[in-house]
């Protein structure tokens, strides 16, 4: 039996345990901050159920064969207690995170050779400990190699589409473009289709050539259909549409993954010499609205 350990039961998370717990020949648990009895999961096709082992003490979690980390990247650090008792020496640890640095984060805490980045695609919302829904089936993608095949069998017997990618570079970014525009609902606690206009247009089309000219200098494939859509997208948002995590963590007075949605993409352009004007514009003036963010990794 595949033992695995989940690092954040949150919607992310929550939903990826309560999946993988299906499967009997894998030994789920979760590490938690608040405890729970169960998982209850809205999922397109009905209500999924799940009852893993639930643990809030480090010092009682022992070595297993996989690890999936899916705390948001500000907290980071705070899953060094359970890494330190969770791997071992034939340890994968998968990290489910927004953005394109999940190696970089936590090769302070694992050695990058046991890391294993993943992109998600789950809009999932959890309404209280152990209780999420989401709307449409999630897709995975990680990079190809034996780590990512093993990881994408792990999911055979879910509504999660797991594949692996030679060119994992180009998933990681292609989400990013579309990721990046959620600053703009969580600036103006709007959804960004009832009040489009050219000049709003022209806003997001920048954040998204922005992320895309990094994106490709980075080594990613991104074609302009791909900015296109995330464009259309925004066009389209309807109103009462949440506008992603961002919007409900400044609503709801939580921190938020600017840095990994928006920072980075400035931090990257210094360092590439692509100017990044409007991603630097939006970031700066989320932090002025004196929300909790994060300015830096």
């Amino acid at each position: 039996m595949t033992s695995i350990a989940v690092i954040g039961p949150g919607a992310i998370g929550g939903t990826v345990a309560a999946w993988l717990a299906q499967d009997a020949t894998l030994d789920v648990m979760v590490c938690a901050r608040t405890p729970f009895d169960d998982l209850r999961i809205e999922t397109p096709n009905g209500v999924i159920t799940a009852k893993p082992e639930v643990l809030l003490d480090p010092a009682k979690a022992k070595v297993v064969d996989w690890v999936l980390v899916t705390t948001k990247t500000y907290d980071v650090d705070s899953t060094k207690p359970w890494l330190d008792r969770l791997v071992g020496g034939k340890t994968r640890v998968a990290i489910v995170q927004n953005g394109v640095e999940q190696v970089r984060l936590f090769q302070h805490l694992v050695p990058a050779e046991r890391l294993l980045p993943v992109v998600i695609n789950l809009p999932a919302v959890r309404t209280s400990p152990g209780r999420i829904a989401y709307g449409r089936r999630g897709v995975i993608a990680v990079p190809a190699g034996p780590d990512g095949e093993d990881f994408v069998a792990l999911f055979a017997k879910t509504e999660i589409a797991a594949a692996a990618y030679a060119d994992f570079v180009s998933q990681a970014w292609i989400k990013l473009c579309g990721n990046c525009i959620s600053v703009v609902p969580a600036l103006t606690l709007r959804a960004t289709g009832p009040v489009w206009s050219e000049d709003l247009e022209a806003i997001v089309r920048g954040l998204v050539e922005e992320c895309a000219a990094v994106g490709r200098a980075e080594g990613a494939v991104i074609s302009q259909a791909v900015v296109e859509d995330a464009v259309n997208n925004s066009r389209n948002m309807a109103e009462g549409s949440k506008g992603g995590s961002l919007h409900a963590d400044r609503l709801a007075g939580n921190r938020m993954e600017v840095d990994a949605r928006n920072g980075v993409i400035v931090r990257l352009g210094e360092k590439l010499g692509i100017p990044t004007p409007m991603n630097r514009v939006l970031v700066t003036l989320l932090a002025a609205s004196g929300s909790p963010w994060v300015a830096g990794s």
